[in-house]
């Protein structure tokens, strides 16, 4: 009985796509005790991607060099066994037993559909997996099960936010801690560094936010003070600002839809710690730049110049900022001149007219932060390879990253170094990146409870009234 259960385990085969192994180059040894097959065309397409530059051309070569490794341990024509207990086939289609699925066979996916078919009619319980939702149904309408590659899956309705709503009785808000959070804390199993926004029962804008700090206690989360006259407009944001700002926090995820104020929050914060209290060196900024690709290297000019059309919603949330210490410099002004207060001031130079004047923080226009090398504008694929130390670093759109290409770039962090990662994982551009796979969430899911990590998930867009009704309306 148990050699016939075994003889028909062996009979699954799970087929895995080209798209998987560049997703995740470790997906070969995540399917413990399984037969595993890689069609040949998939090693061909392999060969095409080990030439790029780009992050599938890296993981491209650490799969070829899994593959190879795996020859010292027997032939993968006729499969290698790991560690695990999964064996891992390269599978060929037979020349002398033509098969014809109703699919243009000019292209290589649908040659790997057609390796699963073969072998589904040898007898064996085929189990197509990619990350291509069209190759799926393709396969699923040719009577083979296709599955995603799911390996860190996080549910939409059940992922970390950073923070939690609590409704109590109004006379609540004014204790130091409110009684109900306290009993709270011995029921909820709270992360260290998660929020309490504990709101009246009666007036959601009677709040009060507090901060977990472990073994059930709370800190009170105060509105920061900026020498630009900006603040938070929601509770969220509130929440951002305090980790932005605690130096112990190493590693932050910022995410939510568009308008919540990720990207706006961080570079506030950032050119506070640097321009303001001198805490790091400079703020580096980067994104994935996977709408230009590869033409971005055949456009004249510096990395900047270069870059400059992805960077525009920084320098726009730059310039806000901006105009926003030049506004309060103006009424400051405004009002000296007023009272009479202002001669003494003139006479040193104090108020100057130009809109590009540095205030005496060191504020001012994008361009000018690095110029002085406050402010770096780089591309994702030159960090690679570095350590980067005394630097707020804020990386933007990283829903569009994969988790293996987050930790690549988490562990450039270098001593006495902040990184924080903002992006709607709502809003992916690469095709092969959901909600619970990108590497936002999944990071966020991993640091989860880690005393240097922090999150926070921003739902309120602060735009305009237009923004909000389109993102509801459209």
């Amino acid at each position: 009985m148990m050699e016939k259960e075994h003889a028909l385990a062996k009979k699954r085969l799970y087929v895995l796509d080209t798209n998987v192994l560049v997703h995740d180059p470790g997906a070969l040894f995540n399917f413990e005790g399984a037969f595993v097959g890689i069609p040949a065309i998939v090693l061909e397409e392999l060969d095409e991607f080990k030439k790029e530059s780009s992050d599938r051309g890296r993981n491209t070569r650490e799969v070829i060099r899994q593959l190879d490794a795996m020859r010292t341990r027997g032939s993968l024509g006729d499969g290698v066994r790991l560690d695990n207990g999964a064996t891992v086939k390269v599978l060929f289609l037979d020349p002398d037993e033509p098969l014809l699925i109703p699919f243009r066979m000019n292209l290589q996916d649908n040659e790997i559909i057609l390796t699963a078919v073969a072998y589904k009619n040898q007898g064996y319980d085929v189990r197509f997996i990619s990350k291509d939702l069209n190759a799926r149904v393709k396969a699923d309408s040719l009577g083979i099960a296709a599955f995603d590659y799911v390996k860190e899956r996080v549910s939409q309705d059940s992922f970390y936010k950073g923070w939690i709503r609590l409704q109590v009785p109004a006379v609540q808000l004014k204790k130091e801690i409110p009684d109900d959070l306290i009993a709270l804390a011995k029921e909820y199993p709270f992360s260290m560094h998660e929020f309490a926004l504990v709101e009246s029962q009666h007036n959601p804008y009677n709040y009060r936010v507090f901060r977990y700090i472990g073994h059930d206690k709370f800190v009170p989360v105060h509105e920061p003070v900026f020498r630009w006259p900006l603040k938070a407009r929601n509770p969220q944001q509130l929440m951002a600002l305090n980790l932005l700002l605690d130096d112990s926090i190493q590693c932050l995820t910022l995410f939510g839809p568009a308008g919540t104020g990720k990207t706006f929050l961080a570079l506030l914060a950032g050119l506070h710690k640097v321009l303001v209290e001198d805490i790091y060196r400079k703020v580096l900024i980067s994104r994935p730049v996977v709408p230009l690709g590869r033409d971005i290297g055949y456009l004249p000019g510096t990395i900047e110049e270069k870059l400059h059309s992805w960077m525009l919603p920084i320098y726009d949330n730059i310039d806000f900022i901006v105009h926003a210490g030049q506004a309060a410099r103006h009424v400051h002004q405004i009002e000296a001149d007023y009272h009479g207060q202002d001669k003494k001031k003139k006479k040193k130079g104090y108020f100057k007219s130009e809109m590009h004047q540095v205030d005496s923080t060191g504020l001012g226009p994008l361009n000018d932060l690095v110029k002085h090398d406050k402010m770096s504008l780089e591309a994702i694929t030159y960090m690679r390879g570095r350590s980067i130390p005394y630097q707020f670093i804020l990386i933007d759109e990283v829903q569009n990253l994969t988790p293996h290409e987050v930790k690549t770039i988490v562990s450039r962090v270098g001593e006495g170094s902040k990184i924080i990662l903002a992006g709607d994982p709502y809003q992916i551009d690469s095709p092969y990146l959901d909600f619970s796979s990108n590497g936002l969430v999944v990071t966020s899911e991993k640091f989860k409870g880690q005393n240097i990590f922090g999150t926070v998930y921003l739902e309120t867009s602060e735009r305009s009234e237009l923004s909000r009704l389109a993102g509801d309306l459209l």
